[in-house]
């Protein structure tokens, strides 16, 4: 039995192809547009954000885990509520516990190896492509909680603390995510290493971008409406999976191997 035939019976996740990084981008930007919007534009706060976005995120957890299947809307929309979460949580650690940017990423990315660890120490894999049963989905949706809440913190912290701006963020983690493709392409270190390398930098990325979407001019940014930047980038995402679905599996050539 080839690995495409074993990935279509036993996991429900996605195949790791091009269309799946830019689907990616598309919902960490959203989910600092929106997140922002909530806490931010409607003034809700950073606490009460993170708690609506909570509560949707486990919700949709609780269905995907339910789920026989690999459903792709659920599924996208899931990792739309982790960065969403992510987004406020991470300012209400970063700025309303007053731990700053250096130690909310210290923080959460001592969380991320934590989970990535017990993961590996209790499965035995932390490859996407094991994801097929409850308790391995429990540890892959817990980890990417935390690596999109890290991303966020790592995108406020290279635009401020290390006065890169959204510019200079944007050119930072789009140039560690191309020696992450190159280092994919021409050499033999862990597949599954580099896709929870280039799956955590995917996450600031998307933060700084939405931050130039959104921010005033007089602090770099294009003062787009963050509900407008939303509903845009919405459509984005809807039309990567529609387009995602409408080719085969032999059309889409995974870009990670096991």
């Amino acid at each position: 039995m080839n690995q495409t035939t074993v990935f279509h019976i036993v996991s429900k996740v996605p195949q790791i192809t091009l269309l799946f990084w830019i689907t990616k981008i598309f919902a960490t930007t959203f989910g600092e547009t929106a997140g922002d919007a909530v806490s931010m534009s409607l003034n809700l706060g950073y606490l009460v954000g993170t708690f609506i976005f909570a509560v949707l995120f486990i919700v949709l957890v609780f269905f995907q885990i339910r789920s026989k299947d690999y459903h792709p809307y659920l599924y996208w929309f899931t990792i739309i509520a982790s960065t969403t979460v992510g987004t406020t949580l991470a300012d209400f650690v970063d700025r309303s516990l007053g731990i700053g940017y250096v130690g909310g990423s210290t923080l959460l990315l001592s969380l991320v190896l934590i989970s990535l660890y017990s993961w590996h120490k209790v499965e035995g894999s932390i490859s996407p492509h094991s994801v097929n049963h409850p308790r391995a989905e429990l540890f892959y949706w817990l980890t990417i909680t935390f690596s999109q809440t890290l991303g966020t913190a790592l995108g406020d912290w290279s635009a401020d603390t290390a006065g890169l701006g959204y510019s200079g963020g944007i050119m930072l983690y789009t140039g560690l995510i191309a020696v992450i493709v190159g280092l994919y392409f021409w050499t033999n270190i862990s597949r599954t290493l580099l896709f929870w390398s280039a799956f955590i930098l995917t996450r600031p990325l998307g933060a700084v971008v939405g931050d130039f979407l959104d921010k005033p001019l007089d602090h770099g940014g294009l003062a787009l409406s963050r509900f407008t930047a939303s509903a845009v980038l919405l459509i984005a995402i809807l039309t990567c999976i529609y387009i995602s679905n409408s080719f085969s599996n032999k059309q889409n050539t995974p870009l990670l191997k096991s």
